[in-house]
C-alpha cells in the first residue's frame, strides 16, 4: 500500500511539475508596449522618408523551450512553446525594432518541434491543454497582459552578427536580456535570427517545484526566434 501512494504521488507531482507559481511582480513595464503604439510610431518614421520593414508573420517563428530538472526529472516532461504569428517592425536607419506576440496564439509540443529540439519524451493530449491552459491563466495571464513585447534601439543593421540588448515585457514587467543574433539583410528584407536565455524569475515567475528540488521545472528558457520582415 505504501508503494503505490508513492506511485501516486509521483505521478500527481509530475503533472504539477508544469504548473508555475508567481512571485510578487517587479514594476511593471512601459503603457505604450502595444501594437497600436507601435504602428503609429513606425508610420511616423515612414512620413519622415525613412525606410521601414514589417515582420512577415508567415515565414517567422519563435520557440520557447522550458526543461525539467530536479532528480527525479524523468517523472516529467520538457515542453516547447511556440508563436507562429510574430509581428512588428523594424526601423534599420533609426537602429530601431519593435516585435510583439499575441499571447493568446501561443501552442504547445508541436510534435514537429518536439522532435526539433530532440525532446525524448511525449505528454499526453491532456498534458498538453492543461501546461497550455496553466501557461495562458497562471503564468502569463493573456486576458490582463495580451502581448510579449521585445523593443531594440541603437542596433547596427550593417553588422552580420553580434549581441544586442533589447528590452522584453513579459506579464508587464520589464527586463534587459543580451541576444545573440545574426542579421542579414538586402532590399527586399531583412532576417534576424538568434536565441538567449530568459529566467522565469525575473519576470515574476517561482517554477514549479516539490520533494526538495527533485522534481522541478527549470528557471531558465532557452528563447529561439527566426524573424523575417519585409519593405512596407
Amino acid at each position: 500500500m505504501r508503494q503505490v501512494r508513492l506511485v501516486l504521488l509521483l505521478a500527481a507531482a509530475a503533472v504539477a511539475a508544469c504548473v508555475p507559481q508567481e512571485l510578487r511582480p517587479p514594476p511593471a513595464g512601459p503603457a505604450d508596449a502595444s501594437p497600436d503604439a507601435f504602428k503609429r510610431q513606425y508610420e511616423d518614421i515612414a512620413r519622415r522618408g525613412q525606410p521601414v520593414f514589417e515582420v512577415d508573420p508567415a515565414r517567422s517563428i519563435v520557440t520557447i523551450e522550458v526543461r525539467r530538472a530536479g532528480t527525479l526529472a524523468n517523472l516529467g516532461h520538457d515542453h516547447v512553446v511556440a508563436s507562429h504569428d510574430v509581428r512588428g517592425y523594424i526601423a534599420p536607419r533609426e537602429g530601431r525594432a519593435d516585435v510583439y506576440i499575441r499571447v493568446a496564439d501561443l501552442v504547445v509540443d508541436e510534435a514537429q518541434l518536439r522532435e526539433a529540439t530532440g525532446f525524448d519524451t511525449q505528454p499526453s493530449a491532456a498534458d498538453i491543454a492543461g501546461t497550455r491552459n496553466n501557461m495562458l491563466t497562471r503564468v502569463l495571464h493573456s486576458d490582463e497582459q495580451p502581448f510579449v513585447v521585445v523593443s531594440a534601439t541603437g542596433v547596427r543593421t550593417d553588422a552580420t552578427r553580434r549581441v544586442i540588448r533589447p528590452t522584453l515585457v513579459v506579464n508587464g514587467i520589464q527586463r534587459v536580456h543580451d541576444v545573440d543574433a545574426a542579421i542579414e539583410m538586402s532590399d527586399e528584407s531583412m532576417r534576424v535570427t538568434g536565441q538567449t536565455v530568459v529566467l522565469q524569475t525575473d519576470f515574476g515567475i517561482r517554477p514549479f517545484s516539490i520533494l526538495g528540488g527533485a522534481l522541478q521545472v527549470a528557471d531558465a528558457l532557452t528563447v529561439r526566434f527566426d524573424i523575417l520582415a519585409r519593405p512596407r
